[in-house]
């Protein structure tokens, strides 16, 4: 059981390493997000299907679901600060591994390497948890999303600009980035004075199994994944057979989805979360986003797809937050790492599948995964009804 008094005294003596924090996710992401638009296209010129980057990205979620539990349980016992510089130069090697793949062989070995390192966005949150009294954990939790959406919004820009000077240029230069990320890490990050202090009793893995409201949410989470990675495996496809646009065209749209993720984590969360409360503001997004994704294969205007795609975004922004802040008020803070490795887990788990499947609908039917994402969202909508507002009912803790 976490202790709120504790918390409220401890993170204010902490809130100066989270703009730190922020900054090594938006590094990171930006990394991440350069890759984004060129692996499809990276995959196309070699001569692969949409099945075959729907195994791909199933390959780097796969280890992801495997390592992200191990990762986190490591930085409750040994400290988040290090766990996180394994993982960023880890990164490094994989984007380098990548910009050097010359065969569809070569792209699975990096994505072996991405995804058993891809740990530190969930040590990064735990992190961030660590720091946060419990009162202001959604609010931070956006923040957390607003730097993913600058690093979305930086990404995939640098990858469609960067893509005409080589297939693997996009690659070393987020592998550049991740070794700054590196040093920029290894002279500013200091430990959370919160996991210095505490003691590791009893890992998050076991309270993901036992309380029946990590369960509920870490479904929820492993749906609503699915239903993303049926637009995320599939978008460049679909632009490219429908609209005939390139990777540099795909990658400005991706952009404009960052821009409305990252405004409105960045600065509409807090009156949100103070307005509707942790579960309503996720029934929300998962509505928006049920609406919004099922119409996408109607429109034959790119003008007009934007209208659907904003609001996808807007319900995404919407709608993670919460999920993770929910979850990292349940269990205690020494295996906080853990249940975060856990949550990160479902949502890797989903990213095994849901590529898969988005490929295989894709190459039988293009506007299928659009329709079964909406289908997923809204049952992921009805899952959250039976989620009880912690605000409301006062317990945030088994």
């Amino acid at each position: 059981m976490t202790h709120p008094a504790e918390d409220s005294a401890a993170a204010p003596r902490n809130r100066s390493t989270l703009p730190i924090i922020f900054s090594v996710i938006v590094i990171d992401l930006i990394g991440f997000g350069i890759v984004i638009p060129i692996l499809p296209a990276y995959t196309k010129d070699l001569g692969a299907s949409a099945g075959i980057l729907g195994i791909l990205l199933a390959t780097h979620a796969a280890l992801q679901f495997l390592f992200a539990p191990v990762w986190g349980r490591l930085s409750d016992r040994i400290g988040r600060r290090p766990v996180m510089m394994v993982t960023i130069a880890g990164t490094s090697l994989s984007l380098l591994m990548l910009g050097l793949a010359e065969s569809i062989m070569g792209l699975f070995v990096a994505r072996l390497l991405s995804g058993l390192f891809s740990a530190n966005i969930s040590v990064a949150t735990a992190y961030v948890a660590d720091v946060t009294a419990e009162s202001e954990r959604t609010r931070w939790m956006g923040m957390v999303g607003a730097s993913f959406g600058i690093g979305f919004i930086l990404g995939p820009a640098l990858g469609g600009l960067l893509h005409p000077y080589g297939s693997g240029f996009p690659a070393f230069a987020a592998a550049g980035l991740a070794a700054v990320n590196f040093i920029w890490a290894a002279f500013s990050l200091q430990e959370p004075l919160h996991h210095e202090t505490r003691v590791n009793k009893r890992g998050g893995l076991r309270a993901a199994f036992r309380d029946p409201v990590v369960a509920r949410i870490c479904t929820i989470n492993l749906i609503f994944t699915i239903g993303v990675a049926q637009l995320e495996s599939t978008f460049f496809y679909w632009m490219n057979d429908r609209f005939d646009y390139d990777v540099r065209e795909v990658a400005y749209i991706l952009v404009a989805m960052a821009v409305v993720m990252a405004s409105v984590q960045g600065g509409g969360i807090r009156p949100l979360v103070n307005r509707l409360g942790e579960k309503k503001m996720l029934l929300v997004g998962l509505l928006l986003m049920a609406v919004a994704f099922p119409t996408i294969p109607a429109v034959h205007a790119v003008g007009f797809l934007m209208i659907p795609l904003v609001v996808s975004a807007l319900g995404r922004a919407i709608a993670q937050p919460p999920m993770t802040s929910l979850i990292s008020m349940r269990g205690e803070i020494s295996g906080r790492g853990e249940l975060m490795g856990f949550f990160q887990s479902s949502a890797a788990l989903a990213r095994i599948f849901g590529p898969l499947l988005a490929g295989v609908l894709y190459d039988f039917s293009a506007p299928i995964p659009f329709y079964l994402a909406g289908i997923l969202f809204a049952v992921s909508a009805l899952l959250s009804l039976g989620l009880a507002d912690p605000r409301a009912s006062g317990e945030t803790t088994p």
